[in-house]
């Protein structure tokens, strides 16, 4: 009777139940998982004729957005969410509006090994700033109106004002010292 007790504790295992029960065995099943994760990344990247089209859409709804109340960084994420779904107004005629887009800013696309990325170079950051991201064929923007440069002015008002104001003509401030050139000749003592 005691050797039936001890042998309805242990139930024999196939080798898949004992492999997928280990912790080597989950370890393998992880990396399988992420290799055919990498393998569909790698071949659902975006065209760069996608990303660019894409990414134009996105910052042609980002200005067309801009005459709502500005909100905080969660506002803008909300709204690159929703821009990866939806499309550009095209009865909204901004043609001004971008063609000054294109003369101030330049975007660019970089294609890595498994994803895509859009980077805005203008004025404002020589660097780039990314703007997006291609992966599983799909299109996240991440771009805010701040990022975009549609108008260049003045930085400030005072430009041609000098600098440094002359005294006035009338006040005396004294006579210039008379400076002469000194010349190093060396330690006249040794």
């Amino acid at each position: 009777m005691e050797q039936d007790n001890k042998n309805s504790y242990r139930t024999k295992q196939s080798l898949p139940q004992e492999f997928y029960h280990s912790c080597l065995g989950k370890i393998i099943i992880l990396l399988v998982l992420l290799f055919v994760l990498f393998v569909i990344a790698v071949i659902t990247v975006p065209s760069d004729e996608k990303m660019e089209t894409e990414m134009m859409d996105n910052i042609r709804e980002c200005i067309q957005q801009n005459d709502s109340i500005k909100g905080d960084a969660i506002d803008d994420a909300v709204a690159n969410f929703s821009r990866i779904f939806t499309e550009a107004d095209t009865t909204f005629n901004d043609k001004e509006v971008m063609e000054a887009f294109h003369k101030y800013n330049k975007l660019e696309i970089y294609r890595h090994s498994f994803y895509t990325t859009a980077r805005l170079r203008n004025n404002l950051s020589a660097e780039g700033i990314r703007v997006g991201v291609g992966i599983f064929n799909l299109v996240i923007p991440t771009i805010k109106y701040s990022d975009i440069i549609l108008f260049v002015s003045t930085i400030k008002n005072y430009n041609k004002e000098r600098l440094i104001d002359p005294a006035p003509q009338d006040e005396y401030v004294g006579e210039n010292p008379n400076i002469k050139e000194y010349h190093y000749l060396g330690d006249p003592d040794n």
